[in-house]
């Protein structure tokens, strides 16, 4: 238990104190200073701030709350159905031969653009490339057969990734005239630069090589070279910023130190230069013709893929967010007299008509995207197992093509989304509770604040009582010494001979009046 609220006022002889304890987390500053209504102030100060604390809580919960009926229900399943649909007859399977092709003509169509902004005069790609290639040349590429020559140094030397990571390197090449990559295994590897004709001589020349030159190079390199171009190859381009970033870890600490260091760093290279994902005939041989190197033109491709497995996501979306706007904003309107645009602005509460962060559209996107990814699988199984014919191996490669994974990466965030709000709802109600407990000790506090003011009056009371009934009884004290005093007078006046003689009868008639009075 802790203390929270000392107080005690004295009046005359009586101190009244109280100490409120309790167990919640409600605290005070100190009051002992303050009188009985400066303490009401401060406590009703506290009850409007824990109310005002309620009502938010109260608002936050509304909103974590799911308020979903069956007629949002049903349109969030129907949306679902429809979505897997249009999946089903017109996303199609993933292709990676088709998203390479198209990353490749961007790529190519962008590099031509740039070369001809630099001066470039010709129409093919390869003097494009060419032209880049001469004009803007990097010192690291002294240092090619190093790095595993023409197919592996782009991937191995760390300063031909074309990331954040790659400008770094490039940067430490001009500043340490070395180069930095791994070697056949994924080990870390520095070695110095061949040729230093390129490495800047002041700071200027080394931030101009390291940043505008190594820019400009990197756009020659990821068409491929010159060479392959012209015998007709697609080229060994720059790895994309995926393979760039699993070739770095590669040749982290924590890989260096692993079993499996030396199998992961291969992986990245088969992976890269097309061995991985090619095709093999019966003996298990590579079907040369298959190979597509899995670089920067390939990870175009793949979000260009994974972009149309997107459509029915954001048609999905679209379905189940404007219905949730209409059928609220309706209601809205029926709940509320609205006569003008001010009624529209005043009236309206469009926090509750907003089909974002709130438990309900939560709910609708959960149930709508898992329909969609039920039906999506459901769709990918059947097609494979008709394409397959019972080869277990084309039936598990046609599913894996047939998947939406966008559609399972929306139905996971969905998911995670509810059961956030779920969790964050419960502990509100906690914190709720807890602000309830704390409201009624303030009740508490004001109520002895008042009961003490009751006690003080009440002692004030029993004082004055008891000097009303000192002042009684030494009336009555004074009144028996006066009777006594008269009736002794009037022995004295009965003794007088001359004021009987002036006054006949006159002691007989005060005794009677002095009997009366007894």
């Amino acid at each position: 238990m802790e203390k929270l609220l000392a107080f005690q006022t004295q009046e005359d002889n009586l101190t009244v104190q109280y100490d409120v304890i309790t167990d919640t987390k409600l605290s005070f500053d100190d009051m002992s200073h303050l009188d009985s209504t400066q303490l009401l102030i401060k406590v009703d100060n506290l009850i409007d701030t824990n109310q005002q604390e309620i009502d938010r809580l109260n608002q936050e919960i509304y909103r974590l709350t799911n308020h979903a009926d069956g007629l949002d229900y049903t349109i969030a399943v129907a949306s679902g159905v429809i979505c897997g649909l249009i999946d089903s007859f017109f996303v199609g399977e993933f292709s990676l031969t088709e998203g390479r092709d198209w990353g490749t003509e961007k790529v190519n169509s962008f590099v031509k653009s740039v070369a001809k902004k630099q001066g470039y005069k010709g129409d093919s790609l390869e003097g494009a490339v060419k032209f880049m290639e001469n004009k803007y040349p990097i010192a690291a590429d002294s240092a090619t057969s190093i790095f595993g020559g023409g197919r592996q140094h782009h991937l191995r030397d760390f300063s031909h990734h074309p990331t954040p990571i790659g400008l770094l390197f490039s940067l430490l090449t001009q500043f340490t005239g070395k180069v930095y990559g791994t070697d056949t295994l994924g080990a870390f590897l520095v070695t110095n630069v061949p040729d230093t004709s390129l490495i800047g001589t002041n700071l200027p020349t080394k931030l101009s090589l390291g940043i505008v030159s190594w820019v400009f190079h990197m756009i020659s390199d990821i068409a491929g070279s010159s060479g392959a171009i012209a015998a007709g190859s697609f080229g060994t381009g720059l790895p994309g910023p995926f393979v760039s970033m699993l070739k770095e870890l590669s040749a982290t600490p924590f890989f260096n130190h692993s079993k499996n260091c030396n199998n992961f760093s291969v992986w990245v290279s088969k992976l890269f230069n097309g061995t991985l994902l090619s095709e093999r005939d019966s003996n298990g041989k590579l079907i040369r013709e298959s190979v597509r190197n899995f670089d920067l033109r390939a990870e175009i491709g793949v979000a260009y893929e994974l972009g149309k497995q997107a459509i029915p996501i954001v048609v999905n979306e679209c379905i189940v967010r404007s219905f949730y706007f209409i059928r609220r904003i309706i209601s809205e309107f029926k709940n509320n007299e609205i006569n003008s645009f001010n009624d529209v602005i005043n009236k309206i509460n469009w926090g509750t008509t907003l089909p974002f962060n709130n438990r309900t559209i939560a709910r609708m996107i959960t149930i709508s995207t898992g329909v969609f990814v039920a039906i999506d699988m459901a769709d990918a199984a059947i097609r494979a197992a008709a394409e397959s014919k019972g080869n277990y191996a084309a039936f598990a490669k046609t599913m894996l093509l047939r998947i939406n994974f966008v559609g399972i990466g929306r139905f996971a965030i969905a998911i995670s989304t509810d059961l956030y709000m779920g969790a964050k709802k419960e502990h509100l109600r906690n914190k709720r509770i807890e602000l309830y407990s704390e409201k009624l000790l303030l009740h508490n506090v004001k109520f002895s604040i008042l009961q003490k003011d009751m006690w003080i009056e009440a002692q004030n009371t029993e004082e004055a009582i008891a000097l009303m009934e000192k002042a009684a009884n030494s009336s009555i004290i004074s009144i028996g010494e006066s009777i006594q005093n008269i009736v002794e007078e009037l022995h004295t006046i009965r003794d007088n001979k001359t004021i009987e003689k002036l006054n006949p009868k006159v002691q007989s008639n005060l005794l009677d009046i002095l009997k009366y009075g007894e």
